[in-house]
């Protein structure tokens, strides 16, 4: 498997809560396939939805484009603790070309099992704490769009020349 085409929003499977991956699901290929993808982009996260897999996966690499390699695979991850507030401006592959500033805990614990299998905690914060959390958040079906006031949707609207609606119709207001 080689890379893959990403869905761009507003493709309803953007919108859709993804089911946890089980202890059969062979990901082997889509792993190595989401990465291609990703590097490609050029990103630094793709999360499972984004090439139309329903389940809760994504890998990132917050280093690659400084010249350090380090790529995650997390497996149905989960946040156990989030600190700090802190505004940053956030792009996404499935919304090319548009920044949006998304206020996110600076810091988090991130739990998840690793593309062996083996559960992994580890402590992120900065921009990998802002990638993870932007991840993760595709496998709830929520994009940037879902974490912005009503006034600041307006301003993207206005800088992007875009319309999007008021709120995910995937998720309860």
């Amino acid at each position: 498997m080689t890379g893959l085409p990403i869905l761009r929003w507003p493709d309803p499977r953007l919108a859709t809560v993804c089911d946890p991956v089980g202890p059969d699901d062979d990901l082997g290929d889509l792993i190595h396939a989401m990465f291609d993808t990703m590097y490609n982009a050029p990103g630094r996260g793709l999360a499972a939805p984004q090439v139309g897999v329903l389940k809760r996966l994504f890998v990132m690499d917050c280093g690659w484009k400084d010249g350090t390699m380090t790529p995650m695979v997390c497996i149905n991850p989960e946040i156990l603790r989030a600190d700090g507030m802190a505004p940053g401006a956030e792009g996404c592959l499935s919304i090319p070309g548009v920044l949006a500033e998304v206020m996110r805990p600076e810091r988090i614990l991130l739990r998840y099992r690793d593309q062996h299998g083996a559960v992994q905690t580890v402590e992120l914060d900065g921009f990998e704490a802002r990638c993870a959390q932007h991840e993760l958040d595709h496998l709830d079906g929520i994009v940037t769009f879902d974490r912005l006031s009503p006034e600041a949707r307006q301003v993207v609207e206005e800088a992007y020349s875009i319309s999007f609606p008021a709120n995910n119709p995937a998720r309860p207001a």
